[in-house]
């Protein structure tokens, strides 16, 4: 190379073809540079390179330079939008990637034999395994973990870079990627995986769920009943999900859940509407369901009183519930009738209250005196609670090992309008009135709380499975019902409790576990199932009542008569 002379112009000794110069560091910035002697402001070139690349150009040294095409690839690509990046829109065009819009030709299937369907779990919370984000979830179809974004730097473009897993799905809009690529993927074979996301069965398919007996097989070839699948207990969740199988064999609950629109609610509607439609799914992937997700949003609206690591009450529960589903769907809190929560358990009591005078005779203290003053008043209910009979303090040696029982029309009795109960220094008695909700939800009324100990009544209550004449206990209204004629119910569910003697570290040495389970009916096959947690086993009609039932459901009968009429 020739030794430049001092007086010679650079631009007459360096080749017409200047190199490029180098990729600035990222990190460069103005302080930096004017600690390395130089100022930033005036470039050489009259402005920096990067904003030549982020404006599209680059400038060149000499004159009809052409520009260098690898960099005139990168000044071009087009990045993702912020919702599908999860990144930054001012990002420097250097970590812009050019994503592929399609497939290249002859490789549409490239990796979908990497899916594993074996490990895929919807049934948990939509939260990002990395940074716990609920925003613009992906699944990783090889390994089943949940990733925030498919951008350049999102979790789950580190993810395919890193481990080498490339499906995706999005989990709300249900579409396919491929990273590090970026194209989505709309094969076909891809569709059954599309569908356990978010079931979504045919309204005519829906309506013969309770006609047509229709079993399914899931991956392992194991056969299963849609509608009966067993529900897992992470930790102390069985009474959740003892009162959400319940409520998903309800009819026209769980059609309004299945096939609305519910996108605009909130997300406990959404997250419920989920959880039905998978119970029911014909084709899932597995003969069990998890009420993970929504179970974290009970827990988060009721401030952790009812989570899936305490054991709570169900009635308590469903109370509780029914309340925010019906204000969720946006009922009234005044007006009756204004969601479907209302519109199935909802009905109307009257309550006659006379105080309690000192003349009352001591041993009939609860007959209403005629003189004395009756307030009446109506009221709405959604769960009717029935009181057991004290159980007997003292027994026999004959009758020691006897549990009490008491059929279901005995403690009906008191709705019946005349029997009359104490309450504090008033005298009361109940009576339904007309109409009838299609379903009542009668809570069995077992344990006492004082302040020194928790009593349970052991009492098993007997009741027929069909044909529970509900007209005694309803105030008669020819408007509305015709005297005399009977309104029948049939059993629809019944959560039963039953109580385990456990080890325990106090000083009487035992104590009690409670364990929850509910009974339902196969209307299709007219059988009777019991699920607790994954358990699902058939039950004898006949040996329902043995159970110590706490919550049940009836459905009343269409049309009268006393035939078997539809369940």
């Amino acid at each position: 190379m020739v030794k430049r002379q001092a007086e010679e112009s650079l631009e007459d000794v360096l080749p017409s073809a200047s190199p490029l110069l180098k990729k600035a560091r990222v990190d460069d910035s103005q302080d930096g540079e004017q600690r390395n002697g130089r100022s930033s402001a005036h470039p050489p070139n009259g402005h920096r390179q990067e904003d030549d690349v982020r404006n599209g150009s680059v400038a060149s040294n000499t004159a009809g330079q052409e520009e260098d095409p690898t960099l005139k690839e990168v000044a071009h690509t087009t990045p993702l939008s912020p919702a599908e990046d999860g990144e930054d829109e001012e990002q420097s065009a250097y970590f812009t990637v050019s994503r592929q819009a399609a497939p290249t030709e002859g490789y549409s299937d490239l990796y979908l034999d990497t899916i594993d369907r074996a490990v895929l779990d919807f049934d948990f919370e939509k939260l990002c395994s990395v940074s716990l984000s609920n925003i613009n979830v992906y699944a990783c179809l090889v390994c089943g973990k949940y990733y925030q974004g498919r951008g350049p730097k999102s979790h789950a473009y580190f993810h395919a870079l890193e481990i080498g897993h490339h499906v995706y799905v999005n989990m709300q809009t249900k579409k396919v990627y491929v990273l590090p690529e970026g194209y989505e993927v709309t094969s076909k074979s891809l569709e059954d995986i599309k569908f356990v996301v978010d079931p979504r069965l045919p309204k005519e398919d829906v309506l013969l769920l309770d006609k047509v007996a229709k079993d399914a097989w899931d991956l392992s070839g194991k056969k299963y009943r849609p509608g009966f699948v067993g529900m897992n207990n992470i930790k102390a969740n069985d009474y959740f999900n003892a009162v959400i199988q319940a409520l998903a064999h309800i009819p026209p609950l769980r059609n309004f859940f299945m096939l609305e629109d519910l996108a605009a609610k909130s997300e406990l509607v959404q997250r419920f509407s989920v959880l039905v439609r998978k119970i029911w799914n014909t084709r899932a992937f597995k003969t069990h369901v998890s009420p993970h997700e929504l179970i974290q949003q009970v827990s988060r609206q009721s401030n952790k009183k009812y989570d899936l690591l305490h054991q709570s009450d169900p009635v308590e529960f469903l109370s509780w519930f029914l309340g925010n589903m019906h204000l969720a769907l946006g009922g009234s809190k005044t007006k009756p009738g204004t969601s479907i929560i209302h519109r199935v358990f909802q009905g109307k009591l009257k309550i006659e209250s006379q105080q309690i005078t000192a003349k009352a005779d001591a041993g009939d203290r609860l007959r209403f005196e005629e003189a004395a003053e009756v307030i009446v008043e109506t009221m709405r209910y959604l769960i009717l609670t029935l009181d057991l009979p004290a159980a007997p303090l003292f027994q026999d040696e004959i009758d020691r090992n006897i549990i009490p029982q008491v059929p279901l029309t005995s403690i009906l009795s008191k709705y019946d309008g005349r029997t009359a109960q104490e309450h504090l220094s008033m005298r009361k008695r109940y009576r339904l009135l007309h109409p009838l909700p299609p379903f009542l939800l009668f809570h069995i009324k077992r344990f006492s709380t004082n302040k020194f100990v928790s009593e349970r009544n052991p009492t098993i209550v007997t009741f027929p499975v069909r044909s529970l004449d509900m007209a005694p206990y309803v105030e008669p209204n020819p408007t509305l019902h015709p005297p005399g004629e009977p309104i029948w119910y049939d059993l629809v569910a019944n959560v039963t409790h039953e109580a385990v003697r456990t080890r325990d570290d106090s000083v009487e040495g035992e104590a009690e576990r409670k364990v929850w389970r509910v009974q339902m009916r196969d209307r299709a096959r007219d059988e009777w199932l019991q699920v607790q947690d994954l358990y699902v086993e058939r039950v004898a009609t006949e040996t329902l009542f043995t159970k110590e039932s706490y919550l049940m459901v009836w459905e009343r009968r269409r049309g009268s008569g006393k035939g078997k009429g539809r369940g």
